[in-house]
């Protein structure tokens, strides 16, 4: 059976129609291209070329068999490259976990970064809260998340993504509209939408940790999820809703914000995270992209 290099010997020479320049364009001298040609012609049992002291030729055989070994050396070179991009994270898919307030103020800024530099990257978008993501992260179903927090002992590792502040989603028409700015003694009393232990740990802990902070005991209402559930609720007369600044995106109509005083001003964090020992290259070629791109960092 003939081999990928006599393909490609029959090819340069062939298109070259001269021993010389065919040698030459492969880096190699003359008698061992000769050679690759017999090789093959005695696997093919068939004259491929026909020589003289000054011209080259195709034989019928030879030109009937040089479109396939051409197909067969593209079809190698291809293969080969597309192996070594994949090996090199620059293609393949990469399977992304995201919490839905992240999905208005972050994601679309990573998928920018993806597309202008790892273009052969596919991402699948997953919409998921933490707890959710976290379970999808270890089972490996995703292989990043937009994560809040991580719990201790984590088998995950991860990098800082943003960090915002808080603000209250107020029904238009409430007085408190008037102030630029409220702090937490200005919930004492109001009806109040807070996130679901369970569902929202992270932002309940930290929500309810400045309200008690300050001795502020707010009515809770209702306790839910998802930050665009909380605003809707807001909209519909349930409450006041302690959200992060960039729920202000989810553009809900009868729902203005207002900035909410904290130490520090910019409590809300949002990490990328994956598990360790995860093999993705392409988990890795992003991770690696977006370390070095300074617009996100």
């Amino acid at each position: 059976m003939f081999e990928l290099s006599h393909l490609r010997c029959f090819v340069a020479v062939a298109e070259e129609l001269h021993f010389g320049r065919a040698a030459a364009r492969l880096n190699m001298t003359q008698p061992p291209l000769s050679r690759q040609i017999q090789l093959l012609e005695h696997a093919l049992e068939s004259r491929l070329l026909e020589r003289s002291s000054r011209i080259v030729s195709l034989t019928p055989a030879g030109r009937a068999f040089l479109p396939e070994a051409r197909r067969i050396v593209h079809l190698s070179e291809s293969a080969a490259s597309w192996t070594r991009r994949v090996w090199r994270g620059e293609v393949g898919t990469l399977r992304l976990g995201y919490t839905a307030a992240s999905g208005y103020s972050r994601v679309p800024a990573l998928l920018a970064l993806v597309r202008r530099e790892l273009p052969g990257l596919d991402v699948v978008l997953r919409e998921m809260v933490t707890h959710a993501q976290l379970e999808e992260l270890d089972c490996g179903t995703i292989d990043a998340g937009l994560l809040r927090a991580l719990p201790p002992g984590s088998r995950t590792a991860s990098l800082p993504l943003a960090s915002e502040g808080l603000a209250v989603a107020i029904a238009v028409g409430d007085p408190l509209l008037q102030r630029a700015s409220l702090s937490p003694a200005d919930l004492d009393g109001r009806d109040l939408v807070g996130y679901s232990p369970n569902a929202s740990k992270y932002l309940f802990e930290l929500t309810m940790g400045f309200l008690d902070q300050s001795g502020a005991r707010p009515n809770l209402t209702q306790q839910v999820g998802q930050i665009h559930t909380m605003v809707a609720l807001v909209a519909a007369g349930f409450g006041l809703a302690l959200v992060p600044e960039s729920a202000r995106c989810l553009g809900m109509p009868g729902v203005e914000f207002r900035r909410f005083e904290t130490s520090p001003c910019k409590p809300v964090e949002l990490m990328i995270v994956w598990l360790r020992g995860n093999e993705n290259p392409a988990l890795t070629t992003f991770i690696e992209t977006y370390r070095g791109d300074q617009v996100l960092a």
